[in-house]
């Protein structure tokens, strides 16, 4: 198994693993995330869920966009979202709001880029942080600087980034076919 960063040590590694950008492609239905369980099985019995805005995450992200430094992604949504994607709506504004361009993209779309489903971050344009997964659970990301890799995360970053539509957008629309 190769090293991996996981959990909080990837929160770290943003605070000083890159020097201007970081790029995920998020494509999966769901994660398993242990610190998660508690406030999605809330979610899912109707309770409100708590808003921490001073999350070690968005503490993170404020200090990025005030280095200048830019952190995206584009997630991947089904039609109509999964009990998971519909929780991670509930609080992604949080995430724009401290610096986070999210930006959704319709799961029939992504199809049609004929490109990997495999979640990763692209860091600076030469450095992918590839996912490792058991089931929904990960099990951390690994660093690789393969430039066929990084070229075509760089080519997914290029087709999917256009395409998507940002969350302010996707989360009125969601709500809104409730």
């Amino acid at each position: 198994m190769p090293d991996l960063i996981a959990g909080p040590a990837i929160t770290e590694f943003f605070r000083d693993g890159f020097e201007e950008s970081a790029w995920r492609w998020e494509t999966r239905r769901e994660y398993g995330v242990p610190h998660e369980s508690e406030d999605f099985q809330r979610f899912l019995r109707g309770e409100p869920t708590p808003h921490d805005i001073d999350r070690p995450w968005l503490v993170t992200m404020r200090a990025l966009r005030q280095q200048g430094k830019s952190v995206a992604r584009v997630r991947v949504l089904d039609e109509p979202p999964t009990d998971y994607q519909r929780w991670l709506l509930e609080d992604v504004l949080d995430s724009v709001d401290a610096g986070e361009d999210i930006r959704y993209l319709a799961r029939s779309e992504a199809d049609n880029l004929a490109v990997s489903m495999q979640d990763f971050w692209l860091f600076d344009s030469h450095t992918i942080g590839v996912f490792h997964y058991n089931g929904n659970a990960s099990l951390g990301m690994e660093l690789r600087q393969d430039p066929g890799e990084v070229a075509a995360a760089c080519h997914i970053r290029e087709l999917a980034e256009p395409r998507a539509r940002p969350a302010a957008e996707v989360v009125r629309r969601v709500r809104s076919s409730m």
